[in-house]
């Protein structure tokens, strides 16, 4: 059995002011909980004032905490990270109108990576959790359909889709860490905290280089 954590960073915007780069990542491991006990842990420890949020995110935590969270990721024994970087600049002018096309499509470049890589078996169940965001129903049923449709053309096992937010789902808050971590790489340059969780990642695809 394969659990699969998808997160994303930055904007799909093409005004002046949205980010440069916009990517996908993959946290997966064999283990239902590895990731939420690393949250746990981090979070067990704080002062009150800094729970007030209810969850763990990379963009509101002290550097401390950062790097906390990603230095026990980095010690869980199977997790496998694999992010997609999307070049906005490189990007076809038609498909900036096409938003939630580019969106999909570039999900689904992540996922067919797995496959490609041989990091899962035909057979295997697969559990994909993806952090629900504030998307219209029609958006969110689509982004399903479409992963779910193109999971199933290239393998017999099992594949389910679940949206969950990440309050109630802490792997998410997991992965949200690391997918902040290889954003800050690309889009300002620091190599800081992507560095601390390195050595878990086993793909990092550029698209429109």
């Amino acid at each position: 059995m394969a659990y699969i954590f998808l997160d994303e960073s930055g904007d799909l915007g093409f005004k002046e002011s949205s980010s440069t780069w916009f990517l996908f990542t993959i946290a997966m491991t064999s283990d239902a909980r590895a990731l939420e006990r690393v949250i746990k842990k981090v979070w067990r420890p704080l002062k009150k004032k800094y729970k007030k949020l209810g969850e763990l995110h990379a963009s509101h935590e002290k550097d401390i905490t950062r790097k906390r969270v990603l230095k026990q990721l980095s010690e869980v024994s199977d997790l496998k990270v694999l992010c997609v970087i999307l070049n906005k600049k490189k990007v076809y002018v038609d498909l900036q109108n096409q938003k939630n096309y580019l969106y999909n499509y570039t999900a689904n470049i992540l996922l067919d990576r797995l496959h490609t890589k041989g990091m899962l078996h035909p057979k295997e169940s697969v559990h994909l959790f993806v952090d629900r965001k504030d998307t219209k129903k029609r958006l969110r049923d689509n982004f399903i359909s479409y992963l779910t449709s193109s999971m199933e053309k290239r393998r017999d096992g099992a594949f389910v889709l679940k949206l969950h937010s990440s309050y109630e789902n802490k792997s998410l808050q997991a992965v949200d860490f690391i997918s902040w971590a290889l954003f800050r790489k690309y889009e300002h340059g620091d190599q800081e905290f992507y560095n601390i969780i390195k050595s878990k990642i086993t793909d990092e695809r550029l698209l429109f280089p």
